[in-house]
Formats: structure tokens, C-alpha cells, sequence
């Protein structure tokens, strides 16, 4: 057990990121993006900003690394992964999104690459290319019916959550 601090800066705090499983039949919207010198898949995915609430942050990032914009439906899941590329723990909110429109003319954020649709076989084949496990269990776990409804989590952001 640790002891409790008086200063804020001591209190341990993982990295929360959200994400998107956007299906379109049997494919799925990836990321390709360069992480650490390396080429990497990932689904659209990122940091919660600030004041920020987690459903505008999945469809914020899903815009931003994709061009896509989406509609979430349902909460997939939590994941807390301890990264191998930074070594800090990482709590995932991943939502389930259909496809709105895509603007392809939209500049993708820096480091992505391209934003593309693969197959789950094609996303297990990639393997040790994945950014992180938690991107093909998420990818199974919607495909094994996990949907939560968006009420699920709780909301008390001014103006929403919405920056």
C-alpha cells in the first residue's frame, strides 16, 4: 500500500486514451502510423484532452487521424494495458462507431500515414505491427457481441465535456 501525498504531483496517474471500432461489413477503419521510428496499426485512437468528455474525444481523434467522421453507438470496453513503448500503464475506452462521411481532403494528424480498412484476418496477420493487444481485443470483443450502452459512462463535464 502507498502512502497518501500531500503534493498532487506524487499521485500516480495512468495515460487515458480513447478509440474507435468502426466496422464497415467485414472491415474495420485502421491507422497507419510511424510510433517510435517503427510503422504501426492502430485503430483511430488517442489522448483525452482536458475538459474534454471520452465520447467527443473518440470521435474527435477518429476525425483527426482518419478524415472519417463518425456516430458512436456503444461502448465495447475498458482495457488497461501497461505500454511497451513508453512503460506507463494506459486505461482504453473503446467505442463502437458507424461511418457519417469522410473528408478526404482533411490533413491527418503527424506521424499517421494513411487511414485504411482491413479485415480482422488481415489486422491478426499484422501482428507484432500492432500499436498495442489491445487493438485486435477490441476487434473481438465487438465481434463476440460486447455493446454497452453510451449511458454507461457518466458525464459531468461543463458544456458536455465539449472544448
Amino acid at each position: 500500500m502507498t502512502k497518501a501525498s500531500d503534493s498532487k504531483n506524487d499521485v500516480w496517474r495512468p495515460h487515458v486514451t480513447v478509440a474507435c471500432v468502426v466496422a464497415d461489413g467485414d472491415r474495420y477503419l485502421m491507422v497507419e502510423e510511424e510510433v517510435s521510428g517503427r510503422l504501426a496499426y492502430n485503430q483511430p485512437a488517442g489522448h483525452l484532452d482536458d475538459l474534454e468528455s471520452l465520447e467527443h474525444a473518440a470521435v474527435r481523434e477518429t476525425r483527426e487521424e482518419t478524415g472519417w467522421t463518425v456516430a458512436l453507438t456503444h461502448l465495447v470496453g475498458v482495457h488497461q494495458w501497461r505500454s511497451s513503448e513508453h512503460g506507463d500503464v494506459v486505461v482504453r475506452f473503446t467505442y463502437a462507431a458507424n461511418p457519417v462521411s469522410h473528408d478526404p481532403g482533411q490533413p491527418l494528424d503527424s506521424g499517421v500515414r494513411r487511414a485504411l480498412w482491413l479485415t480482422r484476418r488481415e489486422i491478426a496477420d499484422l501482428g507484432e505491427r500492432l500499436r498495442s493487444p489491445m487493438v485486435l481485443m477490441s476487434i473481438d470483443d465487438w465481434l463476440a457481441g460486447q455493446r454497452l450502452p453510451l449511458s454507461i459512462v457518466g458525464n459531468l463535464m461543463p458544456d458536455g465535456g465539449v472544448p
